[in-house]
């Protein structure tokens, strides 16, 4: 299992909000964590915090996890609580962040669960000399999610000493050209724009390299936040903006329940803005008949035999 934790900015246009701060962006507002499950978009937990708090926060980040790791099933649980041994753990939990994972406190606390982890790096003078010193024939062609070769990128593992990090952790570095226009960073090197993520997962480098690039996809499940009321926060009290937090992840994740298990196509992938438009606000009629319920669908809509199909679906799950 793949959790993905992330932070997301909150702004608000009001200064009587409860707990409301600047934050490093210049705006104001909250600044929540959050935790995903990367195979169904789920939002596991969350924990909203004033405008101020650190991205890289390693309590935060490990709070959310601990949280997530509650709200999953008993099997997927043994074996990753502080202190228990490795041998307990039956299911494989991948944690994956930025570089605002990058922090002893998150990692740490990982490897005390038995929790194996994966961030990009904060690139320094040691990754920058062994970006250097790989040979160009070590280079391999980076992949795309169907397995077929990337259209730009290639990927080496890199043989450095990470100081601080806990022993077993492998550096795999992609570079690729920049597009034209952009402007290289002071410690990408050769024409090459180089990100180096940090793992102690066992396996082929090119695959490491894309699970971590699949993290991108945390972004789609904040739009989904948002796209379900994040950004509202109506409250003056910040235990009730929680509460409120709380409602919008349920709502999310219940979305995500609706995508899963009773649609498929397009309509699998879709946003919530796309899923209220299309089936959500169908207008319908209940209709009693025969000591039986029926519910009427406009036939001329063109979603209508896709909605028909998920309730097919979740009758037959029910059953």
């Amino acid at each position: 299992m793949v959790l993905d934790i992330d932070a997301a900015l909150v702004e608000i246009h009001s200064a009587n909000k409860e707990s409301a701060a600047s934050h490093y962006k210049g705006g104001y507002g909250f600044h929540p964590m959050f935790c995903f499950a990367d195979a169904s978009g789920e939002a596991l937990a969350g924990l909203l915090r004033p405008g101020n708090a650190a991205a890289n926060s390693g309590a935060d980040q490990l709070a959310v996890v601990d949280m997530a790791l509650a709200s999953l099933p008993e099997v997927f649980q043994l074996g990753h609580h502080a202190g228990d041994a490795a041998a307990d753990a039956t299911r494989r939990i991948v944690v994956r962040a930025d570089s605002a994972g990058a922090v002893c406190g998150l990692i740490d606390g990982l490897v005390a669960r038995n929790i194996e982890f994966s961030v990009y790096a904060r690139v320094n003078n040691a990754l920058s000399a062994a970006i250097a010193a790989v040979a160009r024939k070590q280079w391999t062609r980076a992949i795309r999610d169907d397995g077929e070769p990337r259209h730009a990128g290639e990927v080496a593992e890199l043989a450095v000493r990470l100081e601080g990090w806990p022993a077993g952790t492998r550096a795999i570095c992609r570079r690729e050209r920049p597009h034209p226009g952009a402007q290289l960073r002071l410690w990408d090197d050769d024409g090459y724009r180089h990100q180096v993520t940090l793992t102690n997962s066992a396996g082929d480098a090119v695959q490491l390299e894309l699970r971590q690039r699949r993290h991108a996809r945390v972004e789609n499940s904040i739009k989904a936040l948002r796209d379900t009321g994040l950004d509202r926060m109506p409250f003056t009290s910040f235990a009730a903006n929680q509460a409120w937090m709380e409602l919008v992840l349920a709502a999310t994740d219940l979305l995500a329940w609706l995508r899963t298990a009773c649609l498929d196509g397009e309509l699998a992938i879709a946003q919530p803005k796309a899923l209220r438009y299309w089936l959500l606000h169908i207008a319908a009629r209940i209709v009693r008949r025969g000591r039986n319920v029926v519910l009427r669908l406009p036939a001329h809509w063109p979603w209508a035999g896709e909605l028909a199909g998920a309730y097919r679906r979740l009758a037959a799950i029910g059953t």
